[in-house]
């Protein structure tokens, strides 16, 4: 651990971050290892279910990806999608910050299939921080605990799959109460690990498509942005089948195009609901898709 000691900062002190220091809740302390100077960076969150899909897999690497060259990536090292946050960052030549529930020393650190993503991060110029001291083991209590700083160092919170009772959720209603911006991809509404997402769209939060969804939120600042090209507005593969399919058979229902390409039903409901939000294809009154 000597290689990235542990530094406390208190509100007192200038480095502590602004962002957060604004929350009505922020912690008296941090306990950081790794870059401090991120925790002033322009941050963004990418937070989601720990038992992603192969469709909420590929959303965070795409949006991530883009998000990264814009933004450090902030989200708290849990299975599934905040794991593949940080690690697309990683993958981007970006920045991530991990927010922690537990102690930043080796032995808290969690969950232990994650360490070495840990590890990771800090060799990369990222940040591990929390509110616990060293020798901290996480527990149910600290992990929502945890959300109100994940959102409070961040501008925006994006939420890429969540089920209706998701921690990620917990996120999303701390950035409102903190007054950042909140947004969710959107999903199948045959999946239960989108239903939190699709929620929180009809209840305000922006949904996002592409980077851009994102990025045009932030006015005058977009123009020192690089412009951006891929995003989940393009066909990915399993897209480009289905289309393909309506192409050659025409008018089907989602069972006849499930047999036909051969697929997983979650895989090819997804992919259908994607393909109607971009105007790609049309639900007839049947029930059946067509182009």
């Amino acid at each position: 651990m000597s290689t990235w000691p542990i530094k406390t900062i208190n509100q007192k002190l200038k480095k502590y971050p602004n962002l957060l220091r604004q929350i009505a809740d922020a912690p008296q302390e941090l306990y950081c290892r790794g870059n401090l100077e991120l925790l002033d960076s322009p941050c963004f969150a990418v937070v989601g279910t720990r038992k992603l899909t192969s469709y909420g897999k590929e959303a965070a690497e795409r949006l991530v990806s883009e998000l990264a060259n814009h933004f450090t990536i902030v989200s708290g090292l849990a299975y599934g999608i905040d794991a593949m946050a940080h690690q697309a960052a990683l993958d981007a030549d970006g920045k991530t910050i991990a927010v922690l529930g537990a102690g930043v020393n080796d032995e808290c650190i969690g969950p232990p299939s994650n360490f070495n993503l840990a590890m990771e991060i800090l060799k990369n110029d990222g940040l591990i921080v929390s509110e616990y001291p060293a020798g901290f083991h996480a527990n149910p209590k600290t992990f929502p605990q945890r959300n109100r700083i994940i959102s409070g160092l961040s501008k925006g919170v994006l939420v890429v799959e969540a089920d209706f009772d998701s921690g990620s959720l917990i996120t999303a209603r701390c950035a409102l109460d903190q007054n950042r911006d909140v947004f969710a991809v959107p999903g199948s509404i045959f999946s239960s690990r989108s239903s939190g997402t699709n929620h929180i769209i009809q209840k305000g939060a922006k949904l996002v498509t592409s980077v851009n969804d994102i990025l045009e939120e932030y006015g005058k600042n977009l123009e020192l942005f690089p412009k951006t090209s891929n995003d989940i507005s393009t066909e990915n593969d399993v897209e480009k089948k289905i289309l393909d399919i309506l192409d050659e058979k025409g008018e089907l229902s989602a069972d006849e195009i499930v047999r036909t390409a051969g697929l997983e039903t979650s895989t090819i409901a997804a992919a259908l609901s994607l393909l109607e939000l971009k105007s790609k294809i049309k639900k007839s009154g049947n029930g059946k898709f067509r182009k």
